[in-house]
């Protein structure tokens, strides 16, 4: 798959942004090894329940600080003390702040360059997030909120885990601009409008259509306001027989590899949950699965798309690309590219609806 500087993206290899890098369920009482943006990280969690991310790698040897099950550090449950973290070799302890506060062998001074990189990580709607920026900046914007989730007609969902693409994430932001992929490939069905509004560190995609499996059998048409914040966390607001919110991450491992998550909330009819309302909304988070699975086949196998063959009805591959290459250039610089890319865009192309893509 290509790289971040065969697209022409911009000068950073990896985009500035918040990114999922865990499902919260995958934290136990040992380090999790990880690797994004080309580098290796360990994710844990502390005694006070708050979730840490630093560097791979011990400063002192080097010592990968997650791949390891026989150290007695280990083995006698030491590794993890308060919201520290120790190194399974030495013993070398370092706190949340990365810096260490321990060598338990050594009555000398603790060396100042003793210390991990660390990421800011918030932990939210049973996932793990972290902010990177090839800058060091701290945030520019905020997670999207999720107010659902505490609500208790809302049935929370459960993270599938989608695995590692050979793919850059500009074939998957594509998506959120591609109107004629929705009926061969998802099965939508008499699409009544299609139109894309980019704002900022923000793009939407509104549709309203019918769909084979998640509209119901009665001539519903779904709508759907789908956007991504930033440019690895999209959420699409869906209505139909089952209102519904379903979340769709994507976060560089290396440059031309990626790895992803889906989930999907949904409200039930009644507030009082029973077996049967339950079963229907699990074979909902299942039906949008398996659409969302349909992309990820062809994302897989697909070559790199460098320079789309764009004809009328395809949608503002353009105006995506544009918006999208603000993470990858100075934050000095981002906007330059969102006033490129705001507005509003149209976009029409069948015998019922001649064709128009325009900015409004």
């Amino acid at each position: 798959m290509a790289t971040t500087a065969e697209y022409g993206l911009g000068e950073f290899t990896y985009p500035r942004g918040w990114f999922m890098i865990a499902a919260s369920d995958e934290l136990g009482d040992v380090p999790l090894a990880l690797r994004y943006f080309g580098q290796d990280m360990v994710l844990y969690r502390g005694e006070s329940g708050r979730v840490r991310l630093v560097d791979a790698y011990c400063p002192h040897m080097g010592t990968h600080l997650a791949h390891n099950t026989t150290s007695y550090v280990v083995q006698d449950k030491m590794q993890i003390e308060g919201d520290s973290i120790r190194c399974p070799y030495h013993g070398w302890r370092f706190g949340p702040d990365g810096k260490c506060d321990e060598i338990p062998y050594s009555p000398g001074p603790i060396p100042k360059a003793a210390c991990l990189q660390t990421w800011p990580v918030v932990e939210r709607a049973g996932c793990v997030f972290v902010w990177h920026d090839p800058e060091g900046n701290e945030p520019n914007y905020e997670l999207p909120a999720l107010a659902e989730w505490d609500d208790p007609q809302w049935v929370n969902w459960t993270i599938d885990q989608l695995g590692e693409l050979p793919c850059h994430s500009m074939e998957i932001i594509d998506n959120i601009g591609d109107k004629a992929h929705l009926e061969p490939i998802h099965g939508s069905i008499d699409i009544q409008s299609f139109d894309n509004v980019f704002e900022a560190h923000t793009a939407h995609q509104t549709l309203c259509a019918g769909h084979r499996t998640l509209a119901g059998q009665d001539g519903h048409y779904m709508t759907n306001d789908t956007y991504y914040t930033g440019p690895g966390i999209l959420l699409s607001h869906m209505g139909g027989e089952y209102p519904s919110i379903m979340l769709f991450t994507h976060t560089p491992i290396d440059d031309g590899r990626i790895k992803l998550w889906h989930g999907l909330t949904v409200k039930a009819p009644d507030p009082v949950m029973n077996e049967t309302i339950m079963a229907h909304i699990r074979a909902y988070q299942s039906a949008s699965l398996n659409a969302l699975s349909q992309d990820c086949e062809v994302w897989g196998t697909k070559r790199a798309c460098i320079n789309p063959m764009v004809v009328m009805g395809d949608g503002p591959f353009g105006k995506v690309r544009i918006w999208y290459r603000q993470f990858f250039a100075p934050l000095d610089k981002a906007g330059s590219f969102q006033e490129r890319a705001n507005g509003r865009v149209v976009t029409r192309g069948t015998a019922e609806a001649p064709w128009k893509e325009a900015a409004e």
